[in-house]
């Protein structure tokens, strides 16, 4: 599987953002749908798109706020300004994929309810050497519960800078078998999860990791501090007491407005 296809199912999948953040407020402010939520991921060679939607109330139980449609967005990487098109209702898009380069400062900006909404991120660049210790590992469950969950893989890649990396784990099997079952069943809701790796070039993973076998698209995403804040922050613990202070780096908004690079391959976990 190539990686646009990858980066396209990453962006499905963590899509849990926009929701959530769609129904936070934050101090001082009433839950009424004033704020605009930012939902943008920005990826060399790739369409660069941005996705608008209201702000939710708390008690709001609607999956998405309501698409903002209508608005004039712009984007500028320091050098030039350009215009997005609304491509579909809240979504907003520039077709021109050179436009994104790595190095380079992007900041968007638009007006909503007579505010400049603003949000600014840096491109990094692509990860290097990623490898994998095994491409295939045989896994037998322990007979004894008691037993600590053993390493599977190691995964390496160079970071000479101590830069953020998140590792992406895609199982691609169109039936997923669980660990320790005999008989496929169909479960796509968690066969796709993300792991911070602390800034580190290396990142062991332990049987209980996984909860099927099969293949492995393992997608390495070199990312910001911003996506950063709001993975490490309680968001998926959220509740109507705690959505106070959630992460963005959207002034007069939320959401995230951010900027990543990848490499990826794979694996396959074998009974």
């Amino acid at each position: 599987m190539e990686i646009k296809k990858s980066l396209f199912k990453i962006c499905l999948a963590f899509s849990w953002i926009a929701i959530l953040l769609a129904s936070c407020k934050k101090d001082n402010q009433s839950s009424s749908t004033d704020l605009p939520v930012v939902q943008a991921y920005l990826y060399v060679g790739h369409t660069l798109t941005v996705k608008l939607y209201q702000q939710k109330s708390l008690t709001d139980t609607a999956k998405y706020g309501a698409a903002i449609t209508g608005q004039v967005l712009y984007v500028s990487d320091g050098s030039n300004q350009v215009k997005l098109t609304e491509s579909a209702k809240g979504t907003y898009t520039y077709n021109d994929n050179a436009f994104l380069t790595a190095g380079k400062t992007y900041t968007l900006s638009f007006n909503y309810l007579s505010k400049e909404v603003t949000a600014k991120t840096i491109m990094p660049s692509k990860p290097q050497n990623f490898a994998t210790q095994h491409t295939t590992v045989i896994y037998t469950r322990p007979t004894n519960v008691n037993v600590t969950s053993d390493t599977l893989n190691r995964f390496t890649w160079d970071n000479p800078d101590s830069l953020n990396h998140v590792l992406v784990f895609d199982n691609v099997d169109d039936t997923f078998i669980a660990l320790g079952r005999a008989t496929g069943f169909s479960n796509s809701n968690s066969n796709i999860f993300e792991m911070n790796t602390d800034r580190k070039s290396a990142y062991y993973v332990v049987s209980n990791s996984f909860p099927y076998y099969g293949t492995y698209q393992v997608i390495l995403l070199r990312v910001n501090q911003e996506y950063i804040n709001l993975i490490e922050s309680n968001i998926l613990n959220a509740n109507s007491q705690n959505l106070l202070n959630v992460p963005t780096n959207v002034v007069n908004g939320l959401g995230i407005f951010t900027a990543m690079q990848a490499d990826t391959l794979s694996f396959s976990l074998a009974d």
